[in-house]
C-alpha cells in the first residue's frame, strides 16, 4: 500500500496547487499533517462501511453476499476453486447466491437443504427470465451442472442407519442372491423392509438371525453398504414386512454421476435398429409399442418396469411424460433383472435434448414443484 500513498494523495494536491519542481515550497510539516488528514479519512470511511455491512448482515438469514466485501470475494472463488467449477459455473454459482442473498457461502455449499433452496429459487428466476429459448436453456443447463459438481464434490455422509430415508430401496444380499426391496421405515428399534420376492413375485422368508449385507444410494447419490441381521417379520399397514437390525457401521461405497429420483411414470418404447454404414448410417424405430413404467430417472437414465423380456444392448426410442410436458430420448439397455413377474430395465441415455435434460433436472431435485 505504500506505493500507493501518492496517487492517493495526487487529487488533493492538484486542487490545492501542491507542486514539487515551482511555486511556493511546502514545509514536510505541513505534508505530514496532510496525509494524516488522508489517513484519518479513509479510517471513517472504512469504520462505518463496516458497521453498515454488519447492520445488513443481522438483517438476513445468512452471512456476506459474494461481491459485497474483499474478503467475502476471496472467500467465494476459494470454495469455487475447491469444488472444481469452471468460469461458467463459477458465475452461476455467484448469480445463484445474489439471487438468494447468502451471506455465508460456506455454509449453504455445506448444507444440502440450504443449497437446494438456492438453487430452486435462481431456477425459477430464470425459467420466468424473458429472452431467447436457447439461452435460456443453455443457462438452466449451466446451472444443474453446477449444482451437480457440488453435490459430488462434497462428501459428507451419512454414518447410521437411522439417517436413512423411508422409500429408499435397498439391495439385499443373502446367500449370493440380490433382492431390490423399499425401506418401510427406519424409526424404531429395527428397520421395517418390504417382505422380500422371489422372481415369481412369491414372498420369500429368509430365516431369522439370517446375516445380511444391504447395499443402497443415498438423495445425494452416494452408495453405501452395512451389515446386518434379519430380526423377525410383522405386518404394517396390511402388507407383510421383514425387520432388520440398525446399524452405525456404514460403509462409503461409490457416488452415481448423477441425482436420481424414484418415480411411477408410464413410457412407451420402440425398439431400434441400425441400417446402413458410415455416413449413410439411420436409426430406425420400430413401430410395435412395449409398455412400461419408469422406476427411477436421472438425467444419465432410466431404470424401467415391464413384462416383456428384453435383451441387453438393445436400443430403444423412449417416450414419456414428465412435468406434464413430453420427452423423447434414446437409450441403450445396460443390464437387467428379475423381480417377481416383471424384468427390470437399467437404460442409458444415448440422446436428450438440452430442455428435456433440464425438465429431467427439475423433476430430480423437485425444483419445477410449488
Amino acid at each position: 500500500m505504500t506505493c500507493n500513498i501518492f496517487t492517493l494523495l495526487y487529487p488533493l494536491v492538484s486542487v490545492t496547487d501542491f507542486k514539487w519542481d515551482s511555486g511556493p515550497k511546502t514545509s514536510p510539516k505541513d505534508l505530514i499533517v496532510v496525509i494524516i488528514i488522508v489517513v484519518v479519512i479513509v479510517a471513517v470511511l472504512l469504520f462505518i462501511n463496516s458497521r453498515r455491512g454488519s447492520s445488513a448482515g443481522k438483517k438476513s438469514s445468512a452471512a456476506v453476499t459474494p461481491g459485497a466485501g474483499v474478503f467475502s470475494i476471496f472467500a467465494f472463488h476459494r470454495i469455487a476453486r475447491s469444488l472444481g467449477l469452471d468460469h461458467e459455473q463459477t458465475k452461476m454459482l455467484d448469480y445463484v447466491f445474489k439471487t438468494d442473498q447468502v451471506v455465508d457461502p460456506e455454509r449453504s455449499v455445506k448444507t444440502p437443504s440450504l443449497l437446494d433452496r438456492h438453487f430452486r429459487r435462481a431456477y425459477r428466476v430464470l425459467e420466468q427470465t424473458q429472452g431467447h429459448e436457447n439461452e435460456t436453456q443453455h443457462r438452466i443447463g449451466v446451472l444443474f451442472s453446477t449444482r451437480n459438481i457440488i453435490e459430488n464434490s462434497v462428501l459428507e455422509g451419512m454414518t447410521s442407519t437411522r439417517q436413512i430415508r423411508d422409500d429408499t430401496k435397498f439391495t439385499i444380499v443373502a446367500n449370493k442372491d440380490k433382492i431390490d426391496v423399499n425401506v418401510i421405515s427406519t424409526k424404531g428399534e429395527n428397520i421395517d423392509v418390504e417382505s422380500p420376492k422371489n422372481v415369481l413375485g412369491s414372498q420369500i422368508k429368509i430365516q431369522k438371525g439370517t446375516k445380511l449385507n444391504v447395499l443402497f444410494f443415498d438423495k445425494s447419490n452416494k452408495g453405501f453398504s452395512f451389515e446386518t441381521r434379519v430380526i423377525g417379520y410383522t405386518t404394517r399397514q396390511g402388507h407383510p414386512t421383514m425387520q432388520i437390525a440398525h446399524s452405525n457401521q456404514l460403509r462409503f461405497l461409490s457416488q452415481r454421476r448423477f441425482r436420481r429420483k424414484q418415480t411411477s411414470v408410464a413410457c412407451s418404447m420402440y425398439l431400434v435398429t441400425v441400417e446402413g454404414s458410415g455416413k449413410k448410417q439411420r436409426l430406425i424405430a420400430d413401430k410395435r409399442k412395449l409398455q412400461g413404467s419408469i422406476a427411477d430417472i436421472s438425467v444419465g437414465g432410466c431404470s424401467i418396469k415391464t413384462m416383456i423380456p428384453i435383451q441387453v444392448g438393445a436400443r430403444f426410442k423412449l417416450e414419456f411424460m414428465l412435468c406434464d410436458l413430453n420427452l423423447v430420448a434414446l437409450g441403450q439397455v445396460l443390464r437387467t433383472n428379475r423381480t417377481g413377474v416383471n424384468t427390470i430395465i437399467h437404460m442409458k441415455f444415448l440422446k436428450l435434448t438440452l430442455k428435456s435434460m433440464n425438465i429431467i433436472n427439475s423433476f430430480v431435485y423437485e425444483y419445477s414443484q410449488e
